[in-house]
């Protein structure tokens, strides 16, 4: 088998690199050289998708692009590159042409989809006090706290952004549903998924923060869409 892709983790909102700690560790102890984990600004979706493609275009030869949450939209834009092997969606947004975060959402609007609080300079945050129950209901208090204080807010204007492109429709593609997500409604994740027509689809049952509560089968569902690239 050949050397398996960099692997390049994409964050998303109210959160940053740092959310995929345990994957990235889990995938050190698997053997994974290359690992990166972009810090998106969340101002807007091109301005995402192009500080991504940044790190791909650094990266020296095929990338596996995975995408947590917003991060799915930002892959599904950003992962048109020659060098990207494959997509993965953890629990994530996967947008079609002309279609945006904010549209899926209201569709099948999310269990905490009122917990969620604009301030007053546009940027959109979950309530402190709501962020667990919200978010990371199958972390520690502890765990949550620190999520809920380092929350890294979006600009609510992001939300509306469309998807031009969508890589999804040339690349091949792993989902991980979560089947208590209150972030994303699950019945969007399984539908976005179903649309991609993805090589593998797993399902947990996990809220949002599947990156953090789920590590070894986040991690061995990444592995397979590298073994897969290589």
């Amino acid at each position: 088998m050949a050397e398996r892709p960099a692997v390049v983790l994409v964050h998303g909102f109210w959160g940053g690199a740092a959310h995929w700690a345990k994957v990235i560790t889990e995938l050190h102890r698997r053997g994974f050289g290359s690992l990166h984990a972009v810090e998106n600004p969340l101002t807007s979706l091109a301005d995402d998708a192009e500080r991504t493609r940044k790190m791909v275009k650094q990266t020296d030869g095929p990338v596996l692009l995975v995408g947590h949450s917003y991060g799915g939209a930002v892959i599904t834009e950003a992962g048109d590159l020659p060098n990207v092997t494959g997509l993965v969606y953890i629990a994530a947004f996967a947008p079609d042409a002309g279609e945006s975060p904010g549209q899926i959402s209201q569709e099948r609007p999310p269990a905490a989809f009122e917990n969620l609080a604009p301030d007053s300079d546009g940027y959109l945050w979950i309530k402190q006090d709501k962020f667990r129950e919200s978010f990371a209901q199958d972390l520690s208090e502890e765990e949550a706290l620190v999520m809920a204080v380092t929350q890294k807010a979006p600009l609510g204007s992001t939300f509306g952004d469309k998807v031009t492109a969508p890589a999804w429709r040339a690349k091949p593609i792993w989902y991980q549903v979560s089947t208590d997500d209150r972030m994303i409604h699950p019945d969007n994740e399984r539908r976005m998924a179903q649309r991609m027509n993805p090589r593998k689809t797993i399902e947990l049952d996990t809220g949002h923060a599947s990156l953090a509560s789920r590590p070894g089968p986040v991690a061995d569902l990444i592995e397979e869409a590298a073994n897969a690239g290589a």
